[in-house]
């Protein structure tokens, strides 16, 4: 049970202040582990951590789940990697822990699938290549405002086409479930009843706005509405521009740096994975 600092911080965060008061008692925890020699004591604030967070793990999890592994396996593979960010979160790294946590319990799960869980044996390069492909798909998406082509992609990587097209093609190769077993959620429907038609694409969302939000809070007003209005209100520079009263090359350069600054900051959370 979260005691202490923790006790009154709520596990299930669903509002940005939930969130932030998540990450300021985790730090806290952190930060008495790190000046505690008593390695008992050193244990017990660990736990904390990890429970305080377990969450985070869940939905993980669960972003993960039809793809033919048990649930339980899943969530498993999730705790230990969240009991690994907990162990392996440097406080001087200046990054927020959600920022390192996230990406290493995803990496955990992708791992679990790339080495437990697939059925056809594709070479381990493909399956490599579908976690690079994975990590780096998001800002090559976001540079085209576009979904990228197998060549654009290959040409990104350094990597041959076909390649690229073998891991493509190679996607969801993982153990196969008999669409008759009943499902997790409801045990009178088949798993047929329940699997989505499309992916659901609102979980990704979910998940980057909640590695983002620490990240964004350190922009000032201008910079904030650069970003809300290039990439939400789909706004060209030109009109971003109009809007500040800048050039629509200065609208550039700003937003340059700004993606930069975001991919620096970014870039120790995506390692871990």
């Amino acid at each position: 049970m979260v005691t202490n600092i923790a006790e009154q911080v709520p596990v299930h965060c669903s509002t940005a202040a939930d969130r932030a008061a998540r990450e300021a008692a985790t730090r806290k925890l952190m930060e008495q582990r790190a000046a505690s020699t008593d390695e008992a004591e050193r244990q017990r604030l660990l736990e904390e951590v990890v429970e305080l967070n377990i969450e985070m793990a869940r939905g993980i999890a669960r972003r993960f789940r039809g793809r033919g592994a048990e649930a339980d396996d899943l969530e498993q593979v999730a705790y230990l990697g969240l009991v690994k960010a907990a162990h392996h979160y440097r406080l001087e790294a200046d990054t927020p822990f959600i920022g390192f946590a996230i990406p290493t319990i995803r990496g955990e799960v992708k791992r679990y699938f790339r080495d437990c869980a697939w059925t056809v044996r594709i070479p381990r390069r493909l399956q490599e290549m579908q976690g690079t492909i994975a990590t780096k798909l998001p800002i090559l998406e976001q540079q085209l405002n576009r979904e990228p082509t197998p060549a654009e992609i290959a040409e990104h990587l350094h990597v041959e086409v076909e390649d690229v097209e073998q891991a493509l093609a190679a996607k969801g190769c993982f153990n196969v479930l008999s669409l008759d077993r009943p499902s997790d959620v409801d045990a009178d429907l088949t798993l047929a009843d329940v699997v989505a038609d499309v992916e659901d694409g609102s979980i990704d969302q979910l998940e980057t706005v909640e590695m983002l939000q620490p990240v964004l809070e350190d922009l000032g007003p201008r910079e904030r509405r650069i970003l809300q209005l290039r990439f939400i209100e789909g706004w060209t520079q030109s009109e971003i521009g109009r809007d500040i009263g800048v050039s629509q090359m200065q609208v550039s350069r700003v937003l340059r740096k700004i993606l930069d600054d975001l991919r620096a900051k970014l870039t120790p959370m995506a390692a871990a994975a």
